[in-house]
């Protein structure tokens, strides 16, 4: 299997798996920044030279050589499930992707006729229900995690232990895992155990936040999508995130975990 949604500086030091919604262009601009002295110009999932990725052929031997040697800093970023999720809802189901068009082609056209969706359009200013359409596309979350159906599960809102986990059951082992909510602190204590080429000042890195502004904005506080079918839902499909990450299940607007992250413990499940 390898190592799928693996990013690597070519410079070998440092080792990102990379967890959609989770800061992850951000992420991917500051490695390529710290071997290249500059960033991509253009969104960094696009990047096909200056970073080693899993999805790049050539680079399967450099990522897996790096891997087991273990002498790059190997990280993730993770995120709280009921903001990620409502991220992905805004981007991917309600927002214009970066083409001008609709996410997945056919997609949101499926979701209005399967889940009565309704998302608006640019041209009436995205003007939709927007609690009542996240709930319904929660429902068909859930139905694409639990059962595949009407379609595989997407990666954008896959569970973050699914994610992690590939890396570890595939060999790999995990120096940090930070938190989007604290991100500075987190990438800070990565760059600060990194051998990097280029030093870099992540007070003057702007947030490379690729799905802002090609949609509609949330207009209610977190807690007001998530009835309590709602609640039952996200916990039946993220509950290792919730305990795993250390994120409040209990009150969808505490955004911040309750605590660090317990790499032993990450182990010890998502290696099994």
């Amino acid at each position: 299997m390898g190592f799928p949604g693996v990013w690597m500086t070519e410079s070998e030091s440092m080792i990102y798996r990379v967890v959609p919604k989770c800061a992850c262009s951000t992420i991917g601009q500051i490695m390529f920044y710290s071997d290249q002295g500059r960033f991509f110009d253009g969104d960094i999932h696009d990047s096909t030279d200056g970073m080693h990725k899993w999805a790049q052929d050539g680079s399967h031997d450099a990522i897996e050589r790096a891997v087991h040697a273990r002498e790059a800093v190997t990280f993730t970023c993770v995120r709280n499930p009921y903001a990620r999720l409502l991220s992905s809802f805004f981007d991917k189901i309600a927002g214009i992707q970066r083409n001008g068009k609709r996410y997945r082609g056919n997609l949101v056209p499926q979701l209005v006729q399967r889940y009565g969706i309704d998302v608006g359009s640019p041209d009436n200013g995205f003007e939709f229900d927007q609690i009542a359409s996240f709930r319904r596309f929660l429902l068909f979350a859930r139905d694409t995690i639990r059962f595949r159906k009407p379609m595989e599960p997407d990666i954008h809102w896959s569970a973050m232990s699914g994610h992690i986990s590939t890396f570890i059951v595939n060999g790999g082992r995990y120096d940090q895992i930070f938190f989007t909510e604290a991100f500075n602190d987190g990438m800070q204590k990565v760059l600060d155990e990194a051998e990097t080429p280029v030093h870099l000042d992540l007070a003057q890195v702007p947030r490379f936040n690729e799905s802002e502004g090609h949609g509609p904005k949330r207009a209610h506080k977190v807690s007001d999508y998530f009835d309590d079918l709602s609640r039952h839902l996200i916990w039946e499909i993220y509950k290792d995130d919730f305990q795993l990450f250390k994120y409040d299940f209990d009150n969808p607007d505490n955004k911040m975990p309750l605590g660090e992250v317990d790499l032993d413990e990450v182990h010890a499940k998502l290696g099994r």
